[in-house]
């Protein structure tokens, strides 16, 4: 996080970002047509004094540094009147206090106009799914409530990376579970014991489940109380379409509620992972072949991403690594149609991975305890 003080200085760090915070927290509350137009008063006022029109980089950063507060609701206007696709971070500048009244009816406009255009919205969505996405932007509730939330988005930016760092470590922890008797020559004897083949199995399975708990929550409640205990939980009430990089999802939700979206979608993602990972181990009796199953899943979708074929971005959103990426997942327009009712690929992918996460477990259970004995 960075800082632009009254000098023009800049600093960074926690310090930084708790004197950010103070500037910003002077410009909450409810993003009406008063707060927008106060907001291109004073962003007109910044442009207009001799640091900002000055070519000395130390006065323009002055200049920068008065903008600071009111920076995200700007980012917002930027994004709302600069088109659905494009982004211009001068927009802005040029807005006069009865374009902004707009704010929010320009929003949907954008999107009705890009589904519309070749090359755009109309050649990746049917019909349905275009009345679908503009009713979700009509149906939101306005004006939306605005706070600081620069320690989720924060979080949110990292925390992809993050999980998929847990679920390799997962591979690499549970992989070998039920290759070892194999691996050491014990599996006669393993077997032959009075609970090889029942309990000692359920033990397993469950050794497996609670490295996964206890890695995945154990980093992510770490992760989460550096990042949110130096940044500061403020803005969890606000609509994700108040962070820059949600503002087109059509999820009506909160920070907060993606904040614990996030969370659970990548915990059923780890246990996924994880019984995939016990059950490769169980069936090839091979650590090594079980742990880079889940390493090729996480990277082998990202070659094929951006290939313009619409079909194939279909079969991509629904991916088990699409669990350890909620946030995009949120931020996209992924949507299926389910017997003719046109569902979220959140929904889809939580119960879906969810039931699977289940169901490897009997199937691990029954492979290993049938298993026959070769040394």
């Amino acid at each position: 996080m960075s800082y632009v003080d009254t000098e023009g200085e800049g600093t960074k760090g926690i310090v930084a970002a708790r004197s950010l915070e103070k500037e910003k927290e002077k410009w909450k509350g409810e993003l009406n047509v008063e707060h927008l137009q106060q907001v291109i008063r004073e962003n007109h006022r910044v442009n207009q004094t001799p640091q900002a029109q000055s070519e000395n980089v130390r006065e323009n950063n002055q200049a920068f540094g008065w903008k600071q507060g009111f920076s995200d609701i700007r980012e917002l206007l930027n994004k709302a009147f600069a088109g659905f696709q494009e982004y211009d971070y001068f927009r802005a500048d040029s807005l006069t206090e009865e374009e902004v009244a707009q704010f929010y009816e320009k929003r949907t406009k954008s999107l009705k106009v890009w589904l519309e255009e070749e090359g755009g919205g109309a050649e990746q969505f049917t019909t349905a799914e275009k009345d679908f996405l503009i009713r979700q932007y009509e149906r939101m509730a306005t004006p939306w409530y605005y706070e600081s939330s620069d320690g989720f988005e924060a979080w949110f930016t990292w925390s992809p990376t993050v999980c998929m760092l847990v679920v390799l470590m997962i591979g690499f922890l549970v992989s070998g579970i039920f290759s070892g008797e194999k691996r050491y020559h014990a599996a006669s004897v393993y077997f032959a014991s009075y609970h090889g083949r029942k309990k000692a199995v359920l033990a397993k399975i469950e050794a497996g489940i609670f490295t996964v708990t206890l890695l995945y929550w154990g980093t992510m409640l770490l992760y989460s109380g550096i990042v949110l205990g130096g940044l500061g939980v403020q803005g969890s009430q606000c609509l994700i379409q108040t962070q820059f990089g949600n503002w087109k999802s059509f999820y009506e939700m909160t920070i907060g509620q993606e904040f614990l979206c996030i969370l659970l979608g990548g915990y059923i993602g780890c246990l996924f992972f994880g019984s995939l990972t016990m059950l490769i181990s169980a069936w090839s009796n091979s650590g090594t072949a079980a742990a880079v199953v889940p390493f090729i899943l996480i990277l082998a979708p990202s070659f094929l991403v951006g290939t313009q074929i619409h079909f194939l971005d279909k079969i991509l959103g629904l991916l088990p690594d699409q669990m350890l990426q909620m946030e995009g997942v949120i931020s996209g327009f992924s949507l299926y149609s389910i017997g003719g009712t046109i569902v979220e690929a959140l929904p889809i992918l939580l119960i879906f991975y969810s039931a699977l996460s289940v169901g490897l477990l009997p199937a691990i259970y029954r492979i290993y305890r049938t298993k026959e004995v070769r040394e």
